[in-house]
């Protein structure tokens, strides 16, 4: 089924429901919000009513499309979020803009970890969370990414949409990103939008570290959430949205990162034959960048249902 018209309705809508929040003055945005019983949504789920409070969204900018949700997790579900990755955590990878293969590369020097989706109550119910926040379908996003920055450790300017053709086959595009930061940082580790429409205007104090003073930036708040978008409502790629997460100088940095891709990116799998083999041919690449963990249901399969590339997983 083509999901451009589900696509472009999802951003018209979401630009509508934001439409009340504060865009930046040319001085520094100052962030306060209320608590407000009136206009917390209270969603039902598998599990537990979701509250949203769309009181709490500031539109920190339109070029890029980006937000911020104030106290988007609770102090517990950042400890629990940690403790889930802190003793699992491998060097960070970046992709292959030709190949698409996870390589190794200095332009990020964080470590971290994919949780497994709907790993337990806590992450299910974030996941959830995020879903209603974005109006993005649950089943569209990867796995969370648990990342951890000590001190001098960064990720260079980059874009979340993809140059290559093999990431693009599964789940298309990265269409927005939901980047929740799980601690404080004493100084450092902002991240940073180098091509911001107000990255002249944002007046930074002596807090701020020199790598913020190099665009738009947003200090890492534990509890907080930043979402942005990488495709325009018309789907095309912005150029805009180019951002990095500057070097950290005092203190350490945890942040969860949720990708939200244009189309599902977990399909659910047809009962395949039985034979062991891959049934696209992106199966090899995919697997060496580690989607047999990250994305098992598409890959290996699921309780009654093969995967696609259960060879190249060796799930045979």
């Amino acid at each position: 089924m083509d999901s451009r018209p589900f696509l472009a309705f999802s951003l018209c809508f979401l630009s509508v429901f934001t439409a009340f929040a504060r865009l930046p003055e040319t001085r520094m945005l100052k962030h306060s919000y209320k608590q407000s019983t009136g206009s917390v949504l209270r969603l039902k789920t598998d599990s537990s009513p979701l509250i949203f409070d769309p009181t709490r969204v500031t539109q920190l900018s339109w070029q890029p499309r980006a937000f911020l949700y104030k106290g988007f997790l609770s102090d517990e579900e950042c400890d629990h979020l940690i403790d889930l990755a802190k003793d699992k955590l491998e060097k960070s990878m970046v992709a292959d803009n030709e190949s698409g293969k996870s390589v190794s590369s200095e332009v990020r020097t964080s470590s971290g970890m994919f949780l497994r989706k709907a790993q337990d109550k806590i992450v299910a119910g974030v996941e959830a969370r995020i879903a209603a926040w974005t109006l993005l379908p649950a089943e569209n996003g990867e796995s969370i990414q648990i990342l951890h920055y000590e001190n001098g450790q960064k990720y260079e300017p980059h874009f979340d949409f993809f140059h290559d053709k093999v990431n693009q086959e599964l789940g298309g595009h990265r269409i927005a990103t939901v980047l929740m930061y799980l601690s404080n940082v004493e100084k450092g580790g902002e991240t940073i939008f180098p091509n911001s429409e107000f990255k002249e205007s944002q007046e930074k104090d002596d807090s701020w570290s020199d790598c913020s003073r190099k665009g738009y930036a947003v200090k890492a708040q534990k509890g907080d959430a930043l979402l942005f978008f990488s495709l325009h409502l018309d789907a095309t790629t912005d150029e805009r949205s180019l951002h990095g997460s500057c070097p950290v100088i005092e203190g350490e940095k945890w942040s969860a990162t949720k990708w939200i891709h244009v189309r599902s990116f977990e399909k659910l799998p047809r009962v395949s034959r039985q034979d062991c083999v891959d049934e696209n041919e992106n199966c090899p690449a995919w697997a060496k960048r580690g989607e047999c963990k990250k994305n098992p249901t598409y890959m290996v399969g699921s309780e009654g249902a093969l995967g696609y590339c259960r060879k190249s997983c060796k799930a045979c």
